[in-house]
């Protein structure tokens, strides 16, 4: 059959057809060990880095056993247990030295990054950076704090992966500006954590570095993309990280870990010397932020990062101080607050959360004023979504070139691989049937030019004016409204991407947004979680009750949103949250 292949295809000559058939199973073996060359080199790379990281974490074994050895006495459980505003004065008086608290957090992230792998690499240098803030003559707002860095914010002499192997190769030749701003203020950044391959997930894993696992419950996510972080700080082995939010990378790994996170207006705090596998994204910008086990530590963080050395190293952070009057005030608010967004319904949960915390806001004193935010689904695929695949997914696509793909994202990835055509297509065939699936599959098929593009950017302007007169016409300073929870069993954030529209509107209008902890799942709630079926009953509604069934006693959040700019009304309002919720408890 082959020889009459070839005979059809080259009629007018006289084929060699043995010699063809040699070359053309020349060709073909060629190819086979091409990509198993290709594969083995990339299975070096990825056991090079790991053995690296490995050989990383011994030595700072060792150190710690050092340490130990020499200061024997030291009370490691008194000094994690601190909040980190009294760990601050602690190290400000000098009842507490900077190398003790250092080693005391150095073992203590050995001990969870055992238990959770939360870890990328540890950072040599903070015994130099310790060595450092003691020729300072100013001790600075966090001085002789360690803090946590997310893999992607630049450190020089160190890797900025992604999770991805072809970003192995590369050392940042220098510091991101707010690595060194928080080295100016006093801070030793002491560790980089893991994230999801490509930072596109709300998973935590990679084929290099692997599953990062929640520390509250092995089985569930840690969130992310921030999810090294939030392993790290949930586990106890950060006082303060810091995150990057795109689409909630900061405040989802909050939600599941229970802590506090804050994504502020994206230029307010300084993205230079900061890495992505996909850079030139602007329709919806990228943020940084921290996270911590308490509102005050966020505040603190935020204070001590807008100061004149950000302002001076990147020209173009508006040089606007922490205002610490907005953020100490005890004026009532006037709250608007919803439960869902119409989009993708939270479980009973989430909703209870925000119902609760609305009850006890209204009994303190504050002003509660139901509120719909207009056009979630159109925001979500139009808006969102059209961002990110404008050119069909091809760009994102490319970063796996030479790589592994992780299976949490094999779903993406297949989804953006089909020809724009079946796209467009399928999206007409599911969408009497699966809407919410057909208006993903059409965003996924991306624009066609750039006067498109253009038009597409116009409308994420025309939406963000619009939610802001809706906004002033019901004079609100805040809005109260769920935030995507509890923790997923992992493997299922990879399932279901579009669940994260609680936290992606904040992103395309770049609002100020955190997460506050409030309660934790009980046995009533998996209860009525039997009855969940979402807004349409199809099989995102049923994965999303699989995803989350299983989580008594695992926290469960609020989202708390301000206007651009107003990162300290924000953390008032989370920091009222908080101790509204606390009080409760306590009662």
């Amino acid at each position: 059959m082959v020889q009459q292949l070839l005979r059809q295809l080259l009629p007018e000559r006289k084929v060699n057809t043995s010699a063809a058939l040699a070359l053309l199973g020349g060709s073909v073996a060629a190819l086979v060990l091409w990509k198993w060359l290709g594969k083995k080199m990339i299975q070096k790379k990825m056991e090079e880095a790991r053995r690296t990281r490995d050989e990383g974490m011994k030595k700072m074994a060792k150190a710690v056993q050092q340490f130990r050895e020499q200061v024997p006495s030291v009370q490691t459980d008194a000094i994690l247990s601190l909040p980190l505003l009294e760990l601050t004065g602690r190290l400000q008086e000098g009842s507490l030295s900077p190398r003790t608290v250092l080693y005391t957090y150095l073992e203590k992230a050995l001990e969870v990054t055992q238990q959770t792998n939360c870890l990328r690499h540890f950072i040599p240098e903070c015994e130099e950076q310790l060595q450092e803030i003691q020729r300072h003559k100013e001790k600075g707002l966090l001085y002789g704090i360690p803090v946590s860095i997310k893999d992607h914010i630049g450190h020089k002499g160190h890797l900025a992966t992604c999770g991805l192997v072809q970003c192995l190769g590369t050392l940042m030749e220098e510091d991101s500006v707010l690595v060194k701003v928080l080295k100016r203020q006093g801070a030793i950044p002491f560790a980089m954590t893991n994230v999801p391959q490509s930072l596109f997930s709300y998973d935590c894993s990679n084929p290099i570095f692997g599953q990062t696992l929640n520390p509250l419950n092995h089985q569930k996510s840690p969130g992310g993309s921030s999810g090294g972080e939030g392993a790290l700080i949930a586990g106890g082995g950060s006082i303060l990280g810091i995150g990057s939010d795109i689409g909630g990378s900061i405040r989802l790994p909050s939600s599941f870990c229970g802590l506090c996170g804050l994504k502020p207006t994206a230029e307010r705090l300084s993205l230079s010397g900061v890495t992505g596998p996909i850079n030139g994204i602007l329709a919806v910008p990228c943020a940084l932020g921290p996270m911590a086990r308490d509102v005050d530590s966020l505040a603190l963080c935020m204070k001590a990062l807008l100061c004149q050395e950000m302002f001076q190293l990147d020209p173009s952070v508006p040089p606007i101080p922490f205002n610490e009057e907005v953020y100490s005030s005890s004026t009532p608010l006037r709250v608007g607050y919803y439960d869902t967004d119409g989009y993708f319904p939270l479980p009973p949960c989430m909703r209870r959360a925000v119902k609760e915390t609305r009850c006890a806001l209204q009994a303190a004193g504050h002003q509660l004023v139901p509120f719909s935010p207009p056009r979630i689904p159109y925001v979500m695929t139009e808006l969102f979504f059209k961002t990110f695949f404008a050119d069909g997914g091809r760009a994102w696509l490319d970063v796996f070139t030479g790589d592994i793909v992780d299976p949490g994202l094999k779903p993406q990835v297949n989804s953006c691989k089909m020809p724009r055509l079946v796209k467009k297509l399928l999206a007409l065939l599911l969408k009497p049937l699966f809407p919410r699936l057909a208006a993903y599959l059409s965003a996924l098929a991306g624009m066609r030019s750039v006067k498109e593009m253009w038009n597409h950017h116009h409308q994420i302007q025309v939406y963000r004016s619009q939610f802001i007169t809706r906004w002033k016409e019901l004079q609100l300073d805040v809005v109260l409204c769920p935030v995507l929870g509890p923790a997923f069993t992992t493997g299922y954030p990879g399932k279901l991407l579009t669940a994260i529209s609680s936290t992606m509107l904040y992103n395309v209008l770049n609002f100020p947004a955190g997460v506050v902890p409030v309660s934790t799942v009980t046995e009533a709630d998996e209860e009525e979680l039997k009855l969940y079926q979402g807004c349409c009953d199809d099989p995102w509604d049923r994965t999303l009750k699989q995803a989350v069934s299983g989580a008594v006693g695992l926290p469960v959040a609020v989202q708390c949103v301000a206007l651009p700019w107003q990162e300290e009304l924000c953390l008032r309002f989370m920091k009222e949250v908080e101790t509204l919720s606390r009080d409760k408890r306590v009662a």
